[in-house]
């Protein structure tokens, strides 16, 4: 029994094929939406691929502006198909191609839906990723000399300006790490000398941050430097000082800005991909009531359409068994047919050596 079976007239063919050739042109726009929203993703990634480790983000927006270019020739295939099955004899030049350009449409939507998953789904490595980017970049934030990581320290400054955050989950990320570098130390000083000497590693640590760490609605000027020692100012108390530095961590910050920007990306997507579906669904109906007509030879006469001829039951046996069966199609079946060489008993009679005697020629 067909699935969805519906009854079209001649004038309702001709309708939903000039319906499908405007729906496949909106298509090769959706196309161009997709390729846009990769590109704006792939963009913004760029901006702050200082600040993330080497993981598999560049996957969504590369797949994104992939499917927006196959979208592109697809529906414009799509578009000339449903413009010429206007007239049922033009359907003749493209009946055995329909089949084959729905089957790959369907697939093609597929991985629309994907896309749309990926963008929900990519959270953790883009939480892994900015970890570790902002690690790295704070313990390079020194290194101002060093070629390949002179620029990170503007980029640090920048990111907790913008982003109105401090370090990577808090402000006291900067006290474990030495962010001064030594051609601004006084080796000479004594309290330099014991710092370097009080930690393992030889590091300059101390409790302080970056100018960049402000907060800028602080009402008394910004406190960088021993946060924790309420005697170095005046009526300061660094565990209500809450206005004094940002507080949110960037890693936060990055995560809450990318993920926004990509469930965003996902919701458009996913509607992309339900009016796609549609569209795919209105080419079969167009597909399989041309076939009914010309099967009934009678090309003004009424027509059914379905999704599937049999149920989705009886479709998937039937498919099933035709992949199993390619394997066998080059394989001799001896056990219904039998080999020829098997059971045929042995007329010649060979020497010790098995090797057949040698003629001896007859004189005539």
């Amino acid at each position: 029994m067909a699935v969805l079976r519906v009854k079209f007239t001649k004038t309702q063919r001709d309708k939903l094929a000039q319906v499908l050739w405007l729906l496949n042109w909106v298509s090769v726009v959706t196309g161009i939406i997709l390729f846009s929203l990769g590109l704006f993703l792939k963009v913004e990634i760029n901006k702050k691929r200082e600040l993330m480790a080497e993981r598999e983000i560049h996957s969504v927006p590369n797949m994104l502006i992939a499917v927006g270019l196959i979208a592109c020739i697809i529906n414009f295939i799509g578009g000339k198909i449903c413009y010429d099955c206007v007239d049922t004899n033009k359907f003749l030049r493209w009946k055995l191609v329909m089949l084959p350009y729905i089957i790959c449409t369907f697939f093609f939507t597929l991985c629309v839906l994907v896309g749309a998953l990926m963008c929900y789904t990519m959270h953790g490595e883009l939480e892994e990723a900015l970890a570790l980017g902002l690690s790295d970049a704070m313990r390079f934030y020194k290194d101002t000399d060093t070629p390949g990581r002179c620029f990170l320290k503007r980029t640090v400054d920048l990111l907790q300006i913008q982003f109105q955050c401090c370090g990577n989950k808090g402000s006291r990320d900067w006290f474990q790490i030495q962010w001064i570098s030594n051609r601004y130390l006084d080796m000479s000083s004594r309290e330099v000398q014991d710092r370097l000497r009080s930690n393992v590693e030889g590091k300059y640590l101390m409790d302080g941050v970056p100018f960049s760490c402000c907060n800028v609605n602080s009402p008394r000027p910004c406190i960088q430097h021993q946060l924790t020692n309420n005697s170095a100012h005046f009526n300061y108390d660094y565990k209500t000082e809450e206005l004094n530095l940002w507080k949110r961590g960037c890693h936060q910050a990055l995560v809450e800005y990318y993920t926004n920007i990509m469930h965003s990306i996902g919701l458009t997507v996913l509607l992309i991909w339900l009016f796609e579906l549609s569209v795919l669904t209105g080419v079969r109906y167009l597909q399989t009531a041309l076939e009914n007509v010309l099967r009934q030879g009678d090309l003004e006469s009424e027509s059914d359409g379905w999704l599937l001829e049999n149920s989705f039951v009886e479709t998937a046996r039937s498919n099933f068994n035709i992949i199993k069966n390619l394997g066998k199609c080059n394989q001799i079946d001896t056990a219904v047919n039998g080999d020829p060489n098997i059971d045929r008993p042995c007329t010649a009679h060979y020497g010790p050596d098995n090797v057949p005697p040698k003629q001896m020629p007859v004189a005539s």
